[in-house]
């Protein structure tokens, strides 16, 4: 293979493929019903707003 077929290649139908799967992440971002789930990975980082994660240990920095 040379470079102008790999150049025309890539122009045409790796350029169309790359815009298919940009529209499928798109449609996966903005799905109906994924609403829920934004919002739960949204609020991540404020779960365990009173204490921390694992409140088992006594210590209070975590150290056994």
């Amino acid at each position: 293979m040379n470079y102008h077929i790999l150049r025309e290649i890539a122009d045409s139908w790796v350029l169309l493929a790359l815009f298919v799967f940009f529209l499928g992440v798109i449609f996966f971002a903005f799905r109906p019903g994924s609403r829920k789930l934004h919002k739960d990975a949204a609020n991540v980082p404020f779960r365990h707003e009173d204490g921390p994660a694992d409140s088992t240990s006594s210590d209070p920095e975590g150290q056994s």
